[in-house]
């Protein structure tokens, strides 16, 4: 079994494996470059989505995230919120920083003032000496990160701190609040989570007539919840954001309709959200549908269907569930709705 320290890190637990980490280990060494280099390939592709990936020091695991080609992100609620565009996060030991900068060095790109600071800093002393060599495999050097996609996003040119050592076991220092922690990394898998299409099934479909109650549902095996768990090996934390679908909101794409509910928000009741069609249900109101009440003539209406998402997380040193702000995903269909024909004999 591996030692196990625990300190506590900015409000929650920090847990490190300090030989073997838990499955999926094999994650021997961190280059440079914050790729890692391991002894087994965790990472499998199904249906061009890929399960696990490394980005920077962050593992994501997405085997129970949605999938398939309809499958897409969901946007915040909350127009003020995104995840971290950037974060510090274990990157290099004494020796890998060393080989990264010495040819910097050498290579007088960076000036000779910012050189001999940089050699003072990292190899007379000033407070590391030689790379902080004497202190291998007690700790890393931790470095930026550009989260993927956000890199020109203002919030990318937040971590601007050189690297910095910290000793296994111990927290960053209180002065950087861009450390990765387990809330920020439940905040990153929420930048992966991939909900299926809200293409509804409608009752007629396709095309419908005026004043026509026109059913909606989803199907209930496509609509389940999905995670994503981030991780950083290196420090054994973790977190799993999950995604629960809550309601189906439907915009006719006209207003000369009636939805159903007024609001046109079908809330999820048990394990569906609307009501499937079945005969005998003709005079029946839809729970969940749309009735329209003029023709679209030679053209067809643009109905949009979006889902809303409640989203939650928990991880390393959390209790319980915590909140994160709904997310929605949408699409359009055609609906074509025609005139009831009326023939006079």
């Amino acid at each position: 079994m591996p030692e196990v320290k625990r300190k506590v890190l900015g409000g929650f637990v920090l847990t490190l494996l300090l030989t073997t980490l838990g499955t999926p280990s094999a994650w021997a060494k961190i280059t440079p470059d914050g790729s890692r280099e391991t002894d087994t390939d965790v990472s499998a592709d199904v249906n061009g989505d890929k399960l696990t990936s490394t980005a920077g020091a962050v593992v994501f695991d997405r085997s129970k995230n949605g999938s398939g080609q309809s499958a897409g992100p969901v946007t915040s609620t909350a127009s003020n919120w995104t995840p971290p565009a950037c974060y510090y996060a274990p990157k290099y030991t004494p020796a890998q920083l060393k080989k990264y900068l010495e040819p910097i060095w050498e290579a007088g790109s960076t000036g000779y003032e910012w050189d001999a600071k940089q050699r003072k800093k990292f190899e007379g002393g000033d407070p590391y000496k030689d790379f902080n060599k004497d202190k291998a495999g007690e700790g890393y050097f931790w470095a930026s990160y550009v989260t993927e996609g956000r890199e020109g996003d203002p919030g990318a040119l937040d971590c601007t701190r050189d690297y910095f050592w910290v000793d296994t076991g111990d927290p960053p220092p209180p002065e950087i609040p861009e450390a990765i922690t387990p809330e920020m990394l439940a905040q990153l898998a929420y930048a992966e989570i991939r909900v299926p299409s809200t293409k509804v099934e409608l009752a007629p479909e396709g095309t419908t007539k005026v004043n026509l109650p026109t059913w909606a549902w989803l199907d209930a095996a496509d609509f389940k919840p999905v995670s994503v768990t981030a991780s950083v090996p290196l420090l054994g934390v973790q977190a799993t954001t999950t995604a629960e679908p809550i309601s189906l909101k439907i915009e006719p794409g006209t207003a000369d309709a009636t939805t159903y509910p007024a609001s046109g928000v079908c809330e999820l009741n048990g394990d569906q959200i609307g009501e499937a069609f079945a005969k005998g249900k003709a005079d029946e109101t839809p729970p969940c549908g749309v009735k329209y009440l003029r023709s679209s003539g030679d053209d067809s209406y643009k109905l949009q269907a979006t889902v809303t998402w409640k989203i939650h997380w928990t991880g390393t040193g959390v209790n319980g569930d915590q909140p994160l702000p709904d997310g929605e995903f949408g699409a359009d269909q055609d609906v074509i709705v025609q005139e009831i024909q009326a023939v006079n004999r």
